[in-house]
Order: C-alpha cells, then sequence, then structure tokens
C-alpha cells in the first residue's frame, strides 16, 4: 500500500502553550512514525490543516479500540504558533465528518487512491457519502475494531443528538473482504438502547442476525460539532481475540 509522506507543516511554530504542547506530543508528535496518511487538506497559507490518520499502534493495544486520527491543526502565521483538535473514531466516513464540521470541505478529504480498501457495492457507497454529510448529527457511544480475525469488521453504536428522531440509535456495520480487498458498510436503527445492544450481544455470541432495514434521517441544517455522549447503560461487548 503507498503511503503518503506525513509532514504536520510545523517548521518554525510553537504550540500555543505548553498544555497545548504536552498534549500534541503524547497524543500526535509521540507516534509520528505509526501515523498513516489517509486523507489530508490544507487551506491556503496553511492556517489550516484536516489528516486523516491510522494509527498502526492502536492494534497492538488495548482489543477493539479505533485506529483513525481525525486531526485539525490550527496556525497562527503572526504569531507562529499553533493548536489542534483531535479524535480517535473507527470509520474513515466518521473521520471525515469531524473534519467536515470543523471547515473542511467534503471533497477535498476524501481517501487518498490505494488507502484502505474500496466500497463493494451502491448501498456502502451512499451510507458513507451521506455518514460524511449527516454524521455531525450523531455522537459516538461505542465502537469495536476487529482486525484479527480472517473477516474484519467494524461495529459501531451511534445516538442521535436529536432527541426527538424515532429511531435515535443507530449500528454501523462494516466488513471487510481481505480477498477482493473490499468493503461493504450496512446501517440499523432501534429505538432504544437496549434493542440496539442486544442485537450486538446477539452478533457477539456468534449468531448471524442481519440489521433491520432503516430508512436515512431527515436531511436538517448542520448542527454544531457534538462530542460524544456517555451511553445510557453499560457498553455492549467486543468480540474477543
Amino acid at each position: 500500500m503507498p503511503q503518503a509522506t506525513l509532514d504536520f507543516r510545523l517548521d518554525g511554530y510553537e504550540a500555543v502553550n505548553d498544555r497545548v504542547a504536552e498534549t500534541f506530543w503524547h497524543h500526535i508528535a509521540s507516534g509520528q512514525d505509526m501515523l498513516t496518511v489517509l486523507a489530508e487538506h490544507h487551506t491556503e497559507g496553511d492556517q489550516h490543516s484536516f489528516y486523516v490518520l491510522h494509527d498502526r499502534a492502536v492494534t497492538w493495544g488495548i482489543p477493539g479500540e479505533p485506529q483513525l486520527v481525525a486531526l485539525h491543526l490550527q496556525r497562527d502565521p503572526a504569531a507562529h504558533t499553533f493548536r489542534f483538535q483531535h479524535e480517535m473514531l473507527p470509520l474513515p466516513a466518521m473521520a471525515q465528518s469531524w473534519l467536515i464540521a470543523r471547515g473542511c470541505p467534503k471533497d477535498a478529504i476524501r481517501l487518498l487512491p490505494g488507502m484502505g480498501t474500496a466500497a463493494a457495492d451502491d448501498a456502502t457507497r451512499a451510507l458513507e457519502e451521506r455518514l460524511m454529510s449527516d454524521g455531525d448529527h450523531f455522537a459516538l457511544l461505542h465502537s469495536y475494531t476487529d482486525d484479527d480475525s480472517a473477516k474484519p469488521e467494524t461495529t459501531v453504536l451511534l445516538r442521535a443528538t436529536d432527541e426527538r428522531a424515532p429511531l435515535p440509535f443507530r449500528v454501523l456495520l462494516e466488513e471487510v473482504d481481505t480477498d477482493a480487498w473490499t468493503h461493504t458498510l450496512r446501517e440499523g436503527g432501534f429505538a432504544t438502547f437496549e434493542a440496539a445492544t442486544e442485537w450486538w450481544e446477539n452478533r457477539w455470541s456468534g449468531q448471524d442476525i442481519a440489521l433491520p432495514t432503516t430508512p436515512p434521517p431527515t436531511r436538517r441544517s448542520p448542527l454544531p460539532a457534538a462530542s460524544a455522549r456517555p451511553a445510557p447503560g453499560a457498553p455492549p461487548r467486543g468480540r474477543g481475540r
């Protein structure tokens, strides 16, 4: 797989304060050699940079943790300082959505050629496009990335930020075909947290239960970027390694 050179474009810049410097080193710079660029965009004058990164080190850590980093660097060219925001997320479309909600143009943050598996069908492509545009209407409750089996998959539990949504809990399931080097992504909607976690637990126990067919949520005007809220109960378990 080709790899783009990772350049944070911070030559001549210092963190805006010691806290930002320490946090950037701890979360980003110290593991830079384990980060692969999947997508990046830089505004004119490099005031803003947006990255989708894959952190290879995560696979050796806690099983199931998200492996993608969405990173937004903000530079002050006059003061030669920078600050940043970042989030660990389980799916590329979710990382792209997080960056789009912070001002990155949608078409500018698409994955670079050869980065990751290709969408296997139109349903996957359509869902990924919608998640890129409307992902800020959902908060991440839990995810599990299983990269240690013959059929890697990522399962994600979301909750709508609109409390009036008829099916506020959504489960995303990405399954990878390592022979064809493609993936499918499907979505299921649930009225309650209990119903969503019951489906998750049943799948974890080995039952191959299809996700319920779910219409896409009604398109709404953009909301302010929302951080993930805690689940209303214990998170579902992931598949063990």
